[in-house]
């Protein structure tokens, strides 16, 4: 799942990992993706934090909550201790920069089976 508000970074990012050849859901919001993802159950979830409405951190807690074996990854342009801390405390399974894509698709290749298939929810 690839939640940003922003639909041209989230297309980038569909670019950048079209070789996995993962399925994307995506969502412009946090609730959007609170909403999504009982449905979808995405093997990983890229979460930006500055949204509308339910910031990411926000909707990283609810889903945490929700599906405890969640794995939220924070992709944000801020790289903030205080942001850190409050997305570690909100459950989420690590914090990636935007400025350095590569790491994500590291992440991405490592976390989600099937990738070969396209058969797996991102």
């Amino acid at each position: 799942m690839l939640v940003d508000d922003h639909p041209g970074f989230r297309r980038v990012v569909k670019i950048l990992l079209q070789n996995t050849k993962a399925e994307f859901v995506e969502c412009d919001d946090g609730s959007d993706a609170v909403r999504s993802y009982a449905t979808a159950q995405p093997d990983v979830v890229l979460m930006d934090i500055a949204m509308k409405g339910l910031d990411g951190i926000k909707a990283t807690l609810r889903i945490r909550t929700a599906f405890p074996a969640a794995r939220v990854f924070i992709l944000t342009q801020y790289d903030d201790p205080d942001l850190r801390t409050a997305a570690r405390e909100a459950g989420a399974s690590g914090y990636f920069l935007k400025d350095d894509l590569s790491q994500v698709q590291t992440l991405v290749r490592s976390l989600t089976p099937g990738t070969e298939t396209g058969e797996s929810p991102i």
